[in-house]
């Protein structure tokens, strides 16, 4: 018997991952886990581009709105729930699949975290205070120096990943590398697409409309919101693209085109982000999504998962 199929449905933001999953969820007996370090957060559905809540009906979605903006989450617990998600998929009979942009998430997910040293408030007060006498940009230039695939997953005003990464490579006084435990799926066959336009200025079209759309839809009320719940500055939940350049727009510093320019600009940033991942993963089968509609995509999807599943057939 073959291993049984998961689906990585990849690609940057703003490329219409989500359409591709809703148009899978029409045509297969799938489960949508939701891979995306935003939409986890309750309270912030514009900014996040969470799927609504008629599409989350149609094609139910796992691991969105499970923390508050005051909680955190990590990678290790996201293997966890992604891992015992899959398995409850599987006893169905249905298809997993993994929707989102959070490359550091499917990397773990795939290759399997290293054993991490635990938190050290010694080692993390010196950070912090590097953090206040040096700048964020100097810690992260420290980070990309030694660890430049980490560095790439995370947004250089990422404060609170940027310390604890710095806090890792200081303790364990080298780089871990993924891979060096066991996956946290177990044995199964990893099908991995992105949704990506041929054309990059498609892409950046794409990013500014739909950050326009955000600010239309409320994006700067849910920022109001969550800029007064008295969070720590270093909260995940503040530093957000698009909620952070929100801030900067409520607390006066920048005016209402430069939070225009400097949220789409962050966004393009992110995107390039998530490219750089997956261009370095020979195993990714790319989907043009330019040229090719999102039932296309999910057609071509499809088409992959029953050449390898041991039924004959797997339609709705």
């Amino acid at each position: 018997m073959s291993k049984p199929p998961v689906v990585f449905l990849m690609g940057p933001t703003g490329a219409g991952k989500t359409a591709v999953a809703l148009a899978l969820g029409q045509r297969l007996p799938i489960d949508v886990i939701s891979v995306d370090a935003a939409q986890i957060y309750r309270g912030l559905d514009v900014g996040t581009a969470k799927p609504s809540l008629a599409e989350r009906r149609a094609v139910p979605h796992a691991l969105v709105d499970i923390r508050d903006v005051a909680e955190t989450y990590s990678a290790a617990v996201f293997c966890a729930d992604a891992s015992r998600l899959i398995t409850a998929s599987f006893r169905r009979g249905r298809v997993p699949v993994l929707v989102g942009g959070s490359s550091f998430y499917f990397r773990a997910l795939e290759r399997g975290l290293p054993e991490l040293p635990t938190a050290n408030p010694e080692l993390r007060a010196q950070l912090a205070a590097e953090w206040a006498e040096r700048g964020l940009a100097a810690l992260y230039a420290e980070l990309a120096r030694c660890d430049p695939l980490r560095a790439q997953a995370i947004a250089p005003t990422d404060p609170q990943r940027i310390l604890r990464a710095l806090e890792i490579v200081r303790m364990a006084g080298s780089v871990p590398v993924l891979g060096s435990a066991v996956p946290a799926m177990g044995e199964v066959a990893i099908l991995k697409f992105a949704v990506m336009t041929d054309e990059r200025r498609t892409l950046h079209g794409r990013i500014a409309a739909r950050f326009r759309r955000m600010l239309a839809r409320g994006i700067i009320e849910e920022a109001m919101w969550l800029h007064g719940q008295d969070l720590p500055p270093i909260a995940p939940a503040l530093r957000l693209v698009g909620y952070r350049q929100l801030g900067e727009y409520l607390r006066g510093k920048i005016q209402y085109n430069e939070l225009v320019e400097q949220g789409t600009a962050a966004t393009r940033q992110l995107a390039k982000r998530q490219l750089t991942w997956l261009r370095a993963d020979p195993g990714v089968r790319w989907l043009d999504g330019g040229s090719l509609t999102a039932d296309h995509c999910a057609a071509r999807i499809r088409e992959v998962i029953e050449r390898r599943l041991d039924y004959p057939s797997v339609g709705k």
